[in-house]
């Protein structure tokens, strides 16, 4: 083998290793806005905690020129970072079948208390003191208010309908709201304030 052809090699085996090291380390780089999630519990260098704090523009210019005010600020002199503490992020967008979600919106609770409008349809028996088992079943007027004439409880249509004995049909529940979390696993989420800028192909 010539001397040519083999500094001609090992150029070649240099610049493969030059770039193949570039590649890695643009690999490792993250884009400028991207969100992780780890174990950890503060922020590292160049990431920011995804806690919905304020940063001003000025700083911040090309972070800003990506997240825009989808998740607060003013616009003019700041911008607010995503806010994941307690929530779920999905996937923006609407898929068959499914709601219009659009970047930065955020919705749901963590507790709900059902009211008529949400409990399915459904009627509730009618409770008359005694059974007709026992001998001393009551007569239908025992649906009435002790207060309103016997003589009076069936009236025409049209008439206004009258309370019945709050003995009749009776309410439960305590109206309190209930807990309706997926089961989770809390990690600290970061948004890098560093990186490549995205690009569009």
């Amino acid at each position: 083998m010539s001397i040519s052809s083999s500094l001609s090699r090992r150029a070649g085996l240099l610049l493969a290793a030059t770039l193949l090291c570039a590649g890695a380390a643009r690999a490792d780089t993250p884009y400028l806005g991207e969100i992780r999630c780890g174990l950890w519990n503060f922020a590292p260098r160049g990431w920011a905690l995804t806690n919905g704090q304020i940063l001003p523009i000025n700083q911040n210019q090309a972070l800003f020129s990506l997240l825009g005010t989808n998740y607060g600020g003013d616009g003019r002199v700041n911008f607010a970072l995503p806010n994941l503490r307690g929530r779920v992020a999905i996937g923006a967008g609407q898929g068959p079948g499914l709601s219009l979600y659009t970047v930065g919106q955020a919705g749901g609770s963590e507790t709900m208390t059902l009211g008529p409008d949400q409990l399915p349809a459904h009627s509730h028996a009618v409770a008359l003191p005694g059974s007709a088992g026992e001998g001393n079943a009551q007569s239908p007027a025992s649906l009435a208010p002790a207060a309103q004439a016997r003589t009076t409880l069936y009236a025409a249509p049209g008439n206004p309908a009258l309370a019945m004995a709050p003995a009749a049909v009776s309410s439960t529940g305590g109206g309190q709201p209930f807990n309706r979390m997926q089961p989770f696993l809390p990690l600290t989420c970061v948004i890098a304030l560093q990186g490549i800028f995205p690009t569009r192909d």
